[in-house]
């Protein structure tokens, strides 16, 4: 018989959250599996119509701990649920910051087999005592498993064995064939998908337009994503002299977005750690370009170089280097035909199907 799974998670769709939507991809994969999978999530939404339609339509069980204030009252509620579902599960994975805690608490109490899934900014904390909580939780579990190398590195000092599984797509949600491309401004279009944050590294390519412009006088700059921090930037591009050269997109429906990542030339992710310690530990928004065909440049030093097949998918560069952005520009608009297809065969490498095989190896070993 199969084994019952338990995830507990600090993120959940509908809502958005890199962290959420693979804990989404897990569960779904390990029930495609015939494993019995429950997950543990908050309700985010205030009104909860669309989490519970969302939840309903699933071949899963989902629990939501309902919004509460005051919001440590979530928090108790979560360990609560986790200790009811312990006695029946076989292997519980947690994966998000309060998820750690809370599983190594309550795995004092119940002996299972535990799995913590890292991404980065969880395990990179600036403050000492955060930092510490994580890794005294981290020691609690028999299996640890990081989405990249990078994000291992950041736990190397406890001298435990991790797993690196990179993330997943489902490659049926992002064929090319029947999609048309957005008539997107600029020669070449670039793109970056994400929520238009610091450590997402819109802010890091606006500051490199200027002396880009030099070599690639008709550019343009299309941002993808919840605007966060979008009016700052547009500060910050009108300052430097670029902000004809930028638009901002917002959030947009599936069908439009990939619209807009074929029209593009390159994907762009330079990615930036914030003061806090808020890092990119993957940029599975990479390989969702690289599935239509779009190559990417990115940030080396961070989880993204786990995303890029250097030279092949894309390039990786150093994210405040100008000449090494216009080399990387350069060498995909040389020879777009062989960056599209080796960026295809990349993401399929990384398609759900294949990446829950491995997940599956280190719950049943």
């Amino acid at each position: 018989m199969n084994k019952t799974i338990l995830i507990v998670t600090s993120e959940f769709p509908p809502q958005p959250g890199g962290i959420g939507n693979h804990a989404y991809s897990l569960a779904l994969y390990l029930s495609k599996n015939h494993y019995k999978v429950t997950v543990i999530a908050d309700q985010r939404d205030e009104i909860n119509i669309d989490e519970l339609s969302f939840d309903a339509q699933l071949p899963f069980n989902v629990q939501r701990i309902t919004l509460t204030k005051p919001r440590f009252l979530m928090y108790f509620n979560r360990v609560v649920e986790t200790f009811k579902n312990l006695e029946k599960t076989d292997c519980i994975i947690a994966t998000g910051k309060f998820s750690l805690w809370n599983v190594a608490f309550c795995s004092l109490f119940f002996k299972r087999k535990t799995m913590a899934v890292i991404h980065g900014t969880e395990v990179n904390f600036k403050s000492t005592l955060l930092k510490k909580a994580i890794d005294l939780s981290l020691k609690q579990f028999k299996t640890i498993v990081a989405v990249s190398n990078y994000t291992k590195t950041l736990v190397a000092h406890l001298k435990q064995d991790v797993e690196v599984i990179p993330n997943g797509i489902s490659i049926n949600q992002w064929k090319r064939e029947g999609l048309i491309p957005s008539q997107l401004e600029g020669k070449p279009a670039i793109t970056t998908v994400g929520r238009v944050s610091f450590r997402k590294g819109q802010l890091q390519v606006i500051k490199l337009l200027p002396d880009v412009i030099k070599e690639f006088p008709e550019i343009h700059y299309h941002c993808v994503g919840i605007p966060t921090e979008a009016e700052d930037f547009k500060r910050h591009a009108k300052t430097l002299g670029v902000a004809d050269r930028v638009t901002f997109h917002g959030a947009l429906e599936l069908k439009e977005l990939q619209q807009k990542l074929v029209g593009s030339d390159a994907f762009v992710m330079l990615s930036t750690e914030s003061e806090t310690g808020d890092v990119e530990g993957f940029g599975i928004a990479i390989l969702e370009a690289n599935a239509l065909g779009i190559p990417a440049i990115g940030s080396k030093n961070c989880g993204i170089e786990d995303a890029i097949h250097h030279g092949k998918s894309g390039l990786l560069i150093k994210n405040e280097k100008v000449s090494e952005f216009s080399m990387a520009l350069k060498s995909i608009l040389a020879t777009p035909e062989v960056y599209q297809q080796a960026a295809k065969d990349w993401a399929a490498l990384h398609s759900w199907h294949e990446i829950i095989k491995r997940y599956i190896k280190v719950i049943e070993a």
